[in-house]
């Protein structure tokens, strides 16, 4: 399986469990990898295989649509829309939350999911 990858995308969304992180849309740093078929990556042509500037465009138009409690749920929501939308053969989300906690660079969670 090949792989197609988009890291370090940043998307605003209103997420979290507390009442001052729900006050303002906080961004968020997302790392994907997809899982491609070789066939795909064979061809020369945009139409054979997931064209990364529109996952970079679904994944930001819907957070803006949606909020999320846990970074859990938000990195599925990510991965289901990948896996759907895209027809990838599997991927792979990290999603971040910076300078969340005081003295600690990242926090985050990291999922991986097949397409069935």
């Amino acid at each position: 399986m090949d792989k197609i990858f988009l890291h370090g995308m940043k998307a605003d969304t209103l997420i979290g469990v507390y009442d001052w992180e729900r006050e303002h849309r906080q961004t968020l740093v997302i790392d994907l990898d997809i899982g491609i078929a070789e066939k795909q990556a064979l061809s020369d042509d945009i139409a054979d295989t997931v064209h990364y500037g529109e996952v970079c465009e679904a994944v930001r138009s819907s957070l803006q649509n949606q909020d999320f409690l846990l970074l859990e749920m938000l990195a599925e929501h990510i991965a289901a829309l990948v896996l759907n939308d895209f027809k990838a053969l599997w991927v792979r989300v990290k999603v971040v939350k910076p300078g969340i906690l005081p003295d600690v660079k990242e926090v985050g969670v990291e999922i991986e999911r097949s397409a069935d």
